[in-house]
């Protein structure tokens, strides 16, 4: 009996110094000097070295080859309609729901059963919840 409560106190008190090295409080250093070394963030500003028409003509960042470059921006004539069309707001659920459900498009008619599905599904859930 004197062993187990012997070891029982050794646990407490190995957990509560683990617990006081996890728990110290350490505080930052200041700011770094200027012209100091270190790896901290530097108050100049960051600028491109890339020329605005560089960015206006290339996609940049889609080369995926280690010999390639980046892919130039074709006129709109050369890319699929529905590309473009990616692009475009889609009505939100309060628009679709003052239009009249008989003339929606199909995909927005599809769009409008998923919005009102998933809002019925939220409701549903709020009410049900614990709180």
């Amino acid at each position: 009996m004197l062993t187990n409560n012997a070891r029982s106190v050794k646990r407490i008190l190995s957990t509560k110094e683990a617990v006081g090295v996890a728990c110290q409080r350490t505080f930052a250093t200041g700011k770094a000097k200027k012209g100091s070394k270190g790896g901290g963030p530097s108050d100049a500003a960051k600028t491109s070295t890339l020329s605005k028409e560089v960015k206006a003509s290339t996609v940049v960042g889609s080369n995926i080859l280690k010999k390639g470059t980046d892919p130039k921006i074709l006129p709109a004539a050369n890319y699929p309609d529905w590309l473009c069309q990616l692009l475009d707001k889609r009505p939100a659920l309060s628009e679709l729901r003052r239009k009249n459900i008989e003339t929606l498009l199909y995909g927005d008619l599809k769009r409008y059963v998923k919005l009102d599905s998933r809002a019925k599904i939220k409701d549903n859930n709020s009410l049900k919840a614990k709180n």
